[in-house]
């Protein structure tokens, strides 16, 4: 009798996780569908190109040319971007192996699941990063990282969900780890 009664607190748990993530689900399904049903053929080059299939290498050519033309402070500047995305794709790789959602297109691989968005994470990552770098272009690299983020849903790659926890791991880490650098002396600024 009393394994089946610590057996109930468990089982109630998980049923009222369900019964609040049931409306999520929802919402997702709906975005989903409502997205998929007005794709236009003039759209899917952007959203093609905003979801790169080599977004690790423009990201990396982008900071190394962030570190060799942006004057003194380009080299901290990279390396801060670079600080940053470190543990906010160790973050989002954990929670897809932990998660394993599959993708609205119908795909399920545990290694690279639906939830959370990668490609937002790192789009919202680096918008703080340089947003917060180069104050003037913020809006502009925002515009980019909702951009990306959209098209992960308009390709049908993921859910609502998965891009929103993206950009929320991306600015809440990046966050977190900029004022980390700031604490330990870290400055955009090259000290001698």
């Amino acid at each position: 009798m009393p394994a089946a009664a610590s057996i109930f607190p468990t089982v109630a748990r998980v049923a009222l996780g369900l019964a609040l993530l049931a409306p999520i689900d929802r919402l997702d399904h709906e975005v989903q569908a409502a997205v998929q049903g007005a794709r236009r053929p003039e759209l899917e080059q952007t959203m093609r190109t905003a979801s790169g299939t080599k977004q690790g290498t423009v990201v990396f050519a982008g900071l190394l040319a962030v570190a060799i033309v942006t004057g003194p402070a380009g080299p901290a500047t990279a390396r801060a971007a670079i600080a940053v995305l470190l543990p906010v794709n160790a973050t989002v790789e954990v929670l897809k192996l932990a998660v394993n959602r599959a993708r609205p297109d119908g795909e399920r691989s545990r290694s690279n699941s639906s939830f959370p968005s990668s490609h937002a994470a790192n789009a919202a990552a680096l918008a703080l990063v340089l947003g917060w770098r180069w104050r003037w272009i913020a809006a502009p690299l925002w515009l980019v990282a909702a951009t990306v983020g959209f098209s992960r849903i308009y390709l049908n790659r993921h859910f609502l969900t998965d891009v929103l926890f993206g950009m929320a791991i991306g600015v809440g880490i990046g966050w977190w780890m900029l004022q980390w650098l700031r604490s330990r002396g870290w400055t955009w600024h090259r000290t001698t």
